[in-house]
């Protein structure tokens, strides 16, 4: 059966009864039909003298355009820890419309480790990104108002800060005119488009600790600068109290289940390419309070994903991972093989960038746990392979088959994380201080986690960078924008190369996020569709379901 088939036949429970398995009292749910809700966020706030489970972060080896399935072996590692008697919940990003309806055709997990209902959140789920993209584009059109009517903060058109957003993969919105057709529709300007998960009122809603911080940080937002260069922010223009108001419903996080019918928290979900890509604070901190195990995720290989997830979120929440899943697959460690080298010789050199991922994870003072995600095509000599190099690293692999197997394929694994996150080894550092100049955290975490041997930009992005740092913001940590495809900017570099050099292209502001956002190689914040985009086969059947989802 397909993943949607599956989900589609799972028996799921009343929300209610998976509140129940977290101890939540119905009063602190907002229902969204059977098995949906959203947990009230002022039973949230009366959590916070309970003791904080321990936080598990699952992350990969550098991606195929399929993935190698971190979400599904979050599911499957929660639902495993379930399975051995642990109270444990997974806390994940919800999935996007642009790559669901381009590349991945879905992003609830796959197999027998998903969550449903897997058409809701795959679609529009409770409504959270169509409220994060009216608030981001409600400021667009106040501030495009503001300059229309007088332009009283004498904003420079020509250095607007701002665009609009939409969750949809569209290339043709990535560069814009915008205001044609006469003075009553404004002054004509150039402007452009990102997907609503790189937008800055994402990163905000999902580094916020509760609805004032989130105020507060919309505040902060640069929208654009005057002809002196000084900063127009959002709070200027009058636009955050209208924003708040669009998203006091969707800070609350959602509740949903496995199709074990274990909890399952989806709240937030910006890129980890060109964002941080991470699931909010609210939604991991709730979770840290209602289980004693809760699996998390990070976007993309763990350069890029967890990466972030350790030098932003966990610095700007105060969290202190106690343990990490790389996930691998042999069919990824075969692409990022030697191309001269074939069968098991190709999938050892390939492991190479396992071992890099390891040791980055490692540098972090995280204990490390390499779960392989099989396929029915991998032999027992390939799975030996990764098993055999993992220890090389000094660690463990287990192969997973929770795809196939739901829980019962994961359950040697959720003894070990179990084991590993109880062991108290954990020893969490960032990789760098706050202090650090911003020049030198960009240098840092490219020589120590993509090895490349040197940073350079133009003279107009360091002069960027100093003005960064000079007003202000040198203690904002750094998000790279970059290919998930390799340690490089160039996507077609694979395995763990040296002997590179990280390009800047575009430095921008995330003053209410509170972190600098670093453009490098050819990373767009509004994707494409590819050539046989994945909407081309989403419909609705005969039988009036979804269709075409997977």
């Amino acid at each position: 059966m397909s993943d949607i088939e599956i989900a589609r036949n799972a028996k799921t429970l009343a929300i209610g009864d998976i509140a129940n398995k977290l101890d939540i009292p119905d009063a602190a749910l907002i229902p969204y039909g059977r098995t949906k809700a959203k947990i009230n966020p002022e039973y949230i706030a009366s959590l916070s003298e309970r003791p904080d489970g321990k936080l598990i972060l699952v992350t990969a080896i550098t991606p195929t355009p399929a993935g190698e399935g971190k979400t599904t072996t979050s599911v499957g590692l929660a639902d495993g820890l379930n399975r051995v008697g642990k109270k444990a919940l997974v806390c994940l990003r919800e999935p996007s419309l642009g790559p669901c309806f381009g590349m991945k055709g879905g992003a609830a997990g796959g197999g027998y480790a998903q969550v449903v209902p897997m058409e809701d959140i795959n679609l529009h789920f409770t409504g959270d990104f169509h409220a994060i993209g009216a608030a981001h584009n409600l400021l667009s059109a106040l501030l495009d108002n503001h300059i229309h009517w007088g332009n009283s903060l004498e904003i420079d058109a020509r250095r607007i800060a701002w665009k609009r957003v939409i969750d949809m993969n569209d290339r043709a919105l990535r560069n814009i005119t915008c205001a044609l057709g006469g003075p009553g529709n404004g002054f004509p300007r150039q402007d452009g488009y990102d997907i609503t998960v790189a937008s800055e009122v994402m990163a905000i809603f999902c580094l916020a600790t509760d609805l004032d911080d989130l105020k507060a940080r919309l505040d902060k937002i640069v929208v654009g600068y005057t002809r002196e260069h000084n900063a127009v922010h959002a709070v200027d223009i009058l636009g955050t109290g209208a924003m708040t108001v669009l998203l006091k419903d969707a800070v609350a996080p959602n509740l949903v289940q496995t199709l074990e019918n274990n909890p399952a928290i989806i709240h937030g979900g910006p890129f980890a390419n060109i964002a941080h890509g991470c699931n909010s604070v609210i939604a991991t901190k709730a979770s840290l309070k209602l289980a004693d195990y809760v699996v998390t995720e990070a976007g993309f290989g763990a350069d890029l994903g967890a990466e972030k997830f350790f030098n932003i979120k966990c610095r700007a929440a105060n969290l202190r991972p106690d343990a990490a899943v790389i996930v691998a697959t042999v069919r990824a460690l075969k692409m990022h093989g030697a191309a001269e080298t074939e069968g098991l010789d190709r999938l050892r050199s390939g492991c190479s960038n396992l071992a890099r991922h390891i040791e980055n994870v490692k540098s972090f003072g995280v204990p490390v746990i390499v779960a392989i995600n099989q396929f029915t095509t991998d032999s027992d000599d390939e799975i030996g392979v990764i098993k055999e190099q993992a220890k090389a690293s000094g660690v463990k692999a287990i192969g997973c088959t929770h795809w196939a197997d739901g829980g019962a394929g994961t359950e040697e694994l959720a003894y070990e994380v179990a084991a590993l996150a109880d062991s108290g080894v954990a020893n969490f550092a960032p990789l760098y201080p706050n202090d650090m100049p911003i020049w030198e955290k960009i240098k840092t975490v490219a020589t120590r986690i993509y090895r490349a041997d040197d940073v350079i930009a133009d003279q107009k992005i360091r002069d960027q960078i100093g003005k960064l740092q000079g007003d202000g913001y040198g203690h904002f940590p750094v998000c790279i924008a970059k290919t998930q495809y390799s340690f490089t900017t160039d996507p077609n570099r694979k395995g763990a190369p040296l002997d590179h050099i990280l390009t800047i292209r575009e430095v921008r502001l995330s003053a209410g996020a509170g972190f600098i956002v670093v453009v490098c190689g050819d990373v767009m914040t509004m994707p494409g569709l590819p050539r046989v985009p994945a909407a081309n086969s989403i419909k609705i059947n005969d039988q009036g379901e979804v269709a075409g989802l997977f």
